[in-house]
């Protein structure tokens, strides 16, 4: 069954393919200019012509017939096709009897036909082009009366019975004159069909407004119709004829930069009325899918395709060219100016996929750069696309700036290479930095801070970059020549990659700091505390060569305290306020751990079982990936077990940075996804029971 619902979906898209092309032609077609070439030649004088009006008046029956054609349901498209087929097979059984004829009567041989062997010949060969044709027609037609489209064969029973060669002529034309009453019987009598049709179509459409709405048609009317696929196999097929005709016309071979603006030109051809530009929209975004596919492919293998990200399909470099074509006018320029604004497009579609593309690499290398995996295949693949998403951005960068004059929609292209490269030099920076560390096979204090800084200088580039975009397009539009889209442009930038980006850099800088402050002021543990503590930090589950103490007596890594700082400032363990000046510790206690029963720690603490986090950050925690079996009860086994257990609803501090990169997208100072992935191995979910931890 599969095989036959991919027939009739290849069915549903070819049969409507025609239905454009013909929308195409007609708006190519201008009537005034026509009707003027007409009036210059001999067919001037044939009544047909005379009436202008009456052209106009076909020019937009067909369009009306186009978009019939269009929305017709598959089985009645299947069948309209049927009967066409049939009355051109019907049109090539006369043709061959016309061409018999003609040659019988050039000829002039009336006598039997096996005494000449060429009039044996002709008779032969007609006979059987006419046979066949009867019987294509009756199976096309689905009907064993055969004789309805036999009229054509008169002619050859007349000559075999030896008739006369003037009467064979009027036999001839009585046939056809027989077969086009056919025709028109045939039509006179399905002459309502298309009214039924109409009506059934009116009464259903109503139906589906009145109970789903217009949106709903319109997704309905979207799917049967497959337009995306219907236009980008209509522009495939014009871009196919325009190759054609070029190549079938030329006889010298073409040199490599003849292909090149071949190509270009070939493409502005094919991008000249609304419905050939839709169709090459959907034949870019059909491209970008394919090569965001090929890269996910690269990278994962077959495990790409199971979680498919919905921002990555291609529509975001279609729509770009929509919008850019439509701005600038793209289907009102000559072929040469459409095929050198063309280009400019193509540069920036292309910078598009490129960005995509490191969307898609970006926390996949991080992640095997965090891993323990040494699969040197998966790296292979990695680091190498990773290299050619860093040069290529820059070539394609100096290209634009040796063969094109520099404007604002040209700096838009530079600027967004150059980003992507200092991006992923970015990535591989972190990602050197962690496969470092796994062959030191031991951790880097000060990894986090060497990251933030990575980060923070590519990011203050970007920040840069994108101010001096914006500065040169205000500049260009002050003292050159000032439009709306371009204003426009300007602003939005302005608003999303310089204010945006600014305000999200300050106020990472600010939560950083104040993470940064809230450690400093917070007491060191000497090695005597730690000895008598004799714990593993709550948040790693790491043994602790060095802690600090929070007001509440809990001992934590400073680092793995200061990334859950990013997120909420309260004590993992008891949520308690931690504030910026630290209450005076007390882990003098030499007979219970500091991890101990809140009721111990300290009176009017806020209860454990109901713990009341920020707003905000105690959500995007909690939903982290499920909870682990804890090994703190495999740390230690000498300490008194105390009665009290912790709440099962805490946060699970585990995926600290990820909460924080979703709280602070694109900041400077947030922690990154690569903090994420490096910690999410080590930083398990918090779920501590009090009757787990013994000395």
């Amino acid at each position: 069954m599969a095989w036959k619902e991919r027939l009739e979906a290849m069915l549903n898209v070819g049969l409507r393919v025609p239905s454009i092309m013909l929308l195409e032609v007609l708006y190519r077609w201008d009537v005034s200019s026509f009707f003027q070439k007409i009036q210059r030649s001999s067919l001037n004088n044939n009544p047909l012509f005379q009436y202008k009006y009456l052209a106009l008046y076909l020019h937009y029956v067909g369009y009306i017939l186009s978009l019939v054609l269009l929305t017709l349901p598959r089985q009645h498209l299947v069948q309209l096709y049927l009967y066409v087929l049939t009355a051109l097979l019907l049109f090539a059984g006369h043709q061959v009897s016309r061409d018999y004829v003609r040659g019988e009567l050039d000829s002039g041989y009336e006598g039997p036909l096996y005494l000449e062997p060429l009039s044996m010949n002709r008779f032969t060969t007609a006979l059987i082009g006419q046979l066949v044709v009867c019987t294509l027609c009756s199976c096309v037609m689905q009907t064993k009366q055969i004789w309805l489209f036999s009229a054509h064969l008169l002619p050859l029973v007349a000559r075999l019975c030896l008739v006369p060669l003037d009467t064979i002529v009027f036999i001839n034309r009585f046939a056809m004159i027989f077969t086009g009453l056919e025709v028109l019987y045939f039509l006179a009598s399905n002459l309502l069909v298309p009214y039924k049709l109409a009506k059934t179509a009116y009464r259903e459409l109503v139906q589906v407004v009145e109970v789903y709405g217009l949106l709903a048609l319109g997704m309905s009317l979207w799917n049967q119709l497959v337009l995306p696929v219907l236009f980008m196999c209509f522009w495939l097929v014009l871009f196919a004829l325009q190759i054609y005709t070029y190549f079938s016309t030329r006889d010298q071979p073409t040199s490599r930069e003849r292909l090149l603006f071949l190509f270009l030109t070939s493409i502005a051809e094919c991008c000249s009325t609304p419905y050939s530009l839709l169709g090459l929209v959907f034949t870019v975004s059909f491209v970008a899918l394919g090569v965001l596919t090929l890269c996910k492919f690269y990278l994962q293998g077959y495990r790409a395709f199971m979680h498919d990200n919905t921002m990555h399909r291609g529509m975001t470099e279609g729509i770009t060219l929509l919008i850019l074509a439509v701005q600038t006018g793209l289907i009102e320029l000559q072929v040469i100016h459409r095929a050198f604004l063309l280009s400019i497009i193509l540069f920036i579609v292309v910078a598009s996929i490129l960005q995509s593309m490191l969307e898609i690499a970006d926390p996949i290398v991080l992640a095997l750069g965090a891993s323990r995996d040494k699969s040197l295949w998966k790296h292979f693949r990695a680091v190498s696309l990773c290299l050619f998403l860093l040069v290529f951005p820059a070539y394609m960068a100096y290209m634009i700036c040796q063969f094109f004059t520099m404007d604002f929609w040209l700096l838009i292209i530079i600027s967004s290479s150059i980003l992507t490269s200092l991006q992923v030099l970015g990535t591989l920076l972190i990602y050197i930095l962690f496969m470092v560390e796994e062959v030191r096979k031991a951790p880097v204090e000060n990894m986090d801070d060497v990251i933030y800084w990575v980060n923070g200088t590519y990011r203050l580039l970007e920040f840069l970059l994108a101010l001096c975009v914006v500065a040169y397009g205000a500049s260009e539009t002050l003292f050159g020549e000032w439009t709306v889209m371009g204003s426009t442009i300007i602003f939005v930038h302005s608003y999303y990659n310089v204010w945006l980006r600014a305000q999200l850099g300050w106020q990472s800088f600010l939560l950083r700091r104040d993470a940064v402050n809230k450690i400093k002021s917070l007491p060191t543990a000497s090695a005597q505390q730690l000895l008598q503590h004799n714990d593993i930090c709550a948040i790693c589950y790491q043994d602790m060569t060095s802690a600090v103490i929070t007001p509440c007596s809990h001992f934590f890594h400073a680092g793995c305290l200061k990334k859950w700082l990013y997120v909420q400032e309260t004590c993992p363990l008891c949520h308690s306020q931690l504030k910026s000046q630290s209450q005076p510790a007390n882990p003098t206690h030499n007979d219970a751990p500091a991890n101990h029963n809140l009721a111990e720690v300290g009176q009017g603490e806020p209860s454990p079982a109901s713990p009341v986090a920020p707003e905000g950050t105690g959500p995007a925690i909690e939903a982290a990936s499920p909870k682990p079996e804890s090994p703190v009860g495999q740390a230690s086994t000498s300490t008194t077990t105390t009665t009290t257990t912790f709440s099962p609803t805490l946060p699970r501090v585990g995926e600290c940075q990820e909460s924080s990169s979703r709280s602070e997208p694109g900041g400077d100072d947030a922690p990154s996804p690569v903090e994420d992935q490096k910690c999410q191995g080590t930083i398990q979910p918090l779920a501590m029971s009090a009757s787990g931890i013994s000395a």
